[in-house]
């Protein structure tokens, strides 16, 4: 991990919460102090420097997360130098549009706009008060989380008017943490059952708000 702001330590914490072996890098030294103790390894470094990430043992990693926002033409080196250790799989945060461009072109195999990426996000929640969370599929596919409304307290999974919209498919239903198969039609509803369904956005707003 390199470049450890807000979004390259939550990262890294992450990561190194799920068991994986996280070095986590950057020029400010209060930064780096202060992940001492949650990653794997850290090291103050100058990432545009290829030999100095070389002989920090960089080279041996697999995947790397270049997370430098703010200064591009740093971002831009440090990719450029991630590219020429061999690593095999190299992610990126861009600030914007054009820097995507570059570090595209440069080779990176996927290019964050956090913030863009999590307007959208938060942009589809608010549009659909029953979208308690989604994840993008492409192509204008998403499965979506939807929170079953209380009038439906009871109800057979039937009843619900996915049978009249053959282009939404419900995968399953979340019952607290447990998740719940949806093969019977006759199985009953809960309160604050948590819908799993896929489908375009356009048909599953219209789902929500039918609702």
């Amino acid at each position: 991990m390199i470049g450890l702001g807000a979004f390259g330590s939550t990262v890294a914490q992450e990561l190194a919460r799920f068991g994986n072996h996280v070095m986590g890098v950057d020029s400010d030294e209060k930064l780096v102090a202060r992940m001492a103790d949650t990653l794997t390894a850290t090291a103050i470094l100058d990432t545009t420097d290829e030999t100095a990430m070389r002989e920090a043992g960089i080279d041996q990693y697999d995947v790397a997360l270049c997370a430098i926002g703010s200064d591009i033409q740093s971002s831009i080196l440090t990719t450029m130098n991630l590219r020429l250790l061999g690593l095999d799989r190299i992610w990126v945060k861009a600030a914007n549009r054009t820097h995507h461009r570059i570090l595209s072109k440069l080779g990176a195999d996927r290019v964050i706009l956090p913030e863009q990426e999590m307007g959208r996000h938060t942009a589809q929640m608010l549009n659909n008060p029953a979208m308690k969370d989604y994840v993008s599929l492409g192509n204008g596919y998403s499965v979506v989380n939807i929170l079953l409304p209380e009038r439906l307290d009871g109800a057979a999974i039937s009843d619900l008017t996915l049978t009249e919209r053959p282009d939404l498919r419900l995968l399953g239903v979340m019952r607290g943490t447990e998740f719940r198969d949806c093969s019977n039609p006759a199985a009953t509803l809960q309160k604050d059952d948590r819908l799993l369904v896929l489908g375009k956005r356009g048909d599953l707003r219209a789902f929500g708000e039918e609702l």
